[in-house]
């Protein structure tokens, strides 16, 4: 591991934050557009709150401090997220009494939670009771905030309207509207702003992200999923996307039978999420906007949109987005990108 860092739009922001420590809020609820370094923005507070040698508010890089955070093991700072998001970082999904216990009876090990359990929020009680380790602050990191289910995030409440000495809470989160209100009211808001487009293309190009006007397009301007995007994708706009929308804008059918094996071979939450920005597409061109997502389609979206019904194409992309709720779990993936489809051609046509 290192010590996280600010990223480049967010130093203005951390150093006014972090300049008023005396009248530090007990919880903070960091919230932005995904994508744009809201939980590196958190792990960066958190080592700066930390840090036993602050400079101008951040920390220092150099104390014991931040030695044990960049390690992994600083004893006043704790992680909570989904068991699921801990794997992907590489963490132990599973106490090892749970793994032994599963040996032991033959039974299948469950898949990790998704959700932040309510046992995750108890099994702080004892860290609460105890001294922080040089008399400086305890910082509880927990991402992200809608992954708490409503009898954890009641249990978080608890903690937050008693909350412990010396302690802060960073909640992070895309929508704060998807949290328990009662929970956000007890959180002093932190809104994280999306870079300037032009600081956005500057750390893609110093990442190596080619060509990183289109990558930063397709994420919508949020630098961070550009950079997933590019490391997932070969091309920032999908060829496929390009198959579909090129005969609609000529007032043909597209082969939807080849396209839904082509999709049959993609994750479903990426399709659809590709599927959903082409449409926000559609829809600012049929106000005569700009596109925002595909600019190398400009010209076939803007066709498309001139001879779609506006109403036909708002309803599909409002069922997109409740597929996208269930896209993990269709019953059968090819029937229901068959599916998908065939609706999308459908509210394509005059």
């Amino acid at each position: 591991m290192s010590l996280a860092a600010f990223l480049p739009w967010h130093m203005e922001k951390a150093h006014g934050w972090l300049g008023q420590r005396e009248r530090f809020a007990h919880a903070w609820l960091i919230h932005g557009v995904a994508g744009i370094g809201k939980l590196q923005f958190a792990a960066a507070a958190a080592a700066s709150l930390l840090c036993e040698s602050p400079a101008n508010g951040l920390a220092c890089g150099r104390c014991n401090a931040c030695a044990w955070v960049s390690a992994g093991n600083h004893p006043d700072l704790r992680r909570i997220r989904p068991e699921a998001v801990a794997l992907e970082e590489g963490a132990d999904a599973a106490p090892e009494s749970e793994e032994t216990e599963a040996a032991a009876t033959g039974a299948a090990k469950r898949a990790p939670s998704k959700d932040i359990r309510i046992d995750q929020i108890r099994g702080l009680e004892s860290w609460f009771n105890t001294a922080t380790h040089r008399g400086g602050w305890r910082v509880a990191l927990l991402y992200p905030a809608q992954a708490l289910n409503v009898i954890s995030a009641n249990a978080l409440l608890k903690v937050l309207e008693e909350p412990p000495p010396n302690t802060v809470f960073l909640l992070v989160a895309d929508a704060p509207d998807r949290l328990l209100p009662t929970l956000v009211s007890r959180c002093r808001r932190l809104p994280l702003p999306a870079p300037a487009p032009g600081l956005a293309l500057q750390w893609l190009r110093d990442q190596g992200v080619e060509p990183a006007a289109e990558w930063l397009a397709a994420a919508g301007g949020a630098p961070l999923a550009a950079q997933r995007l590019a490391q997932q994708q070969d091309q920032p706009c999908p060829a496929w996307l390009g198959q579909l929308i090129m005969p609609l804008s000529a007032g043909k059918a597209p082969d939807v039978g080849t396209l839904t094996e082509w999709l049959e071979k993609i994750p479903t939450p990426e399709w659809i999420d590709a599927l959903q920005r082409l449409y926000a597409d559609l829809m600012l061109a049929g106000c005569g906007a700009p596109v925002r997502y595909f600019p190398s389609l400009a010209d076939a979206v803007g066709k498309a949109a001139a001879r779609a019904h506006p109403a036909r194409v708002a309803d599909t992309a409002h069922w997109l987005s409740t597929q996208r709720a269930v896209a993990n779990h269709p019953l059968n993936a090819k029937l229901f990108a068959h599916a998908a489809l065939q609706r999308v051609v459908l509210s394509c046509q005059a």
